[in-house]
């Protein structure tokens, strides 16, 4: 008898009481509320800080509002920043503009490392920025880094020169990036037939990566009945798998 009284005590013990619980339940429903407001203000006021502390020395104090009120004004320099940005593109667009623009990118092309620098980061802008662009226009799933290993992915243009002429297939340009930092990855060239297209969005894309699986888009293929047959037949072997009636990879067109 002795021993199922300690027995219940020490049961009665372990478990929580329904108050203990209750406020758990709360505590975690708190931080699931305040955690992604309070990280989104705080990554957005590091920006803001960001640029104001580069911008806001290049004003005049006649100019600005932090020396005539007794505290300081955030965002000033992120105004002044993008209104920069549009005189500059509306100038550009000038014809003065666009003979200064190709003054300076002759005198660029000219310095020997400077030249190479410029010339990658212009493309890559114009590449990304352009409306007739197909960089992360697509989300695929590929075979990574070994058979029966998946991994996603983006395409970013269509393989050209040396890397297309000397492979047999048609092969694409793919990003793999890394998680939970989705600006770094690998450079992948593969064959279209080996890539299975995915109806995620790239931004459903990048939110999978970054939470490292934790945050998974559904399967928005229609009719729902194709939802339980996999685009995948299973591996034999050595052999590569091969998608079952699955729609066959974009081949980004060249933007002109």
């Amino acid at each position: 008898m002795a021993s199922q009284s300690n027995h219940s005590q020490s049961s009665k013990k372990g478990r929580s009481s329904p108050i203990t619980a209750r406020i758990r339940r709360c505590f975690i429903t708190g931080i699931l509320v305040t955690a992604p407001v309070g990280i989104t203000f705080y990554a957005a006021w590091l920006f803001v800080s960001f640029v104001d502390a580069k911008v806001t020395p290049f004003i005049p104090k006649s100019y600005n509002p932090s020396s005539y009120l007794p505290f300081d004004l955030p965002g000033v320099g992120l105004v002044v920043l993008l209104i920069f940005l549009v005189l500059v593109g509306w100038i550009a667009a000038g014809v003065g503009g666009r003979y200064l623009v190709h003054l300076g990118e002759r005198m660029l092309r000219r310095m020997p490392v400077i030249r190479t620098i410029y010339g990658a980061v212009k493309q890559i802008f114009e590449t990304v920025f352009t409306s007739q662009s197909q960089a992360f226009r697509e989300v695929v799933l590929f075979e990574y880094p070994r058979r029966g290993c998946w991994a996603i992915g983006f395409i970013t243009g269509k393989t050209k020169g040396e890397v297309q002429n000397v492979t047999a297939d048609a092969v694409v340009n793919v990003f793999l990036p890394t998680t939970p930092n989705p600006t770094s990855g690998y450079l992948l060239f593969l064959p279209v037939k080996e890539l299975i297209p995915l109806n995620m969005t790239v931004e459903e894309g990048i939110k999978m990566i970054i939470s490292g699986g934790i945050i998974t888009p559904p399967d928005r293929r229609t009719p729902a009945k194709d939802r339980k047959i996999p685009k995948i037949a299973p591996a034999k072997g050595d052999q590569p798998t091969i998608p079952y009636r699955g729609r066959k990879a974009k081949t980004p067109q060249s933007s002109s």
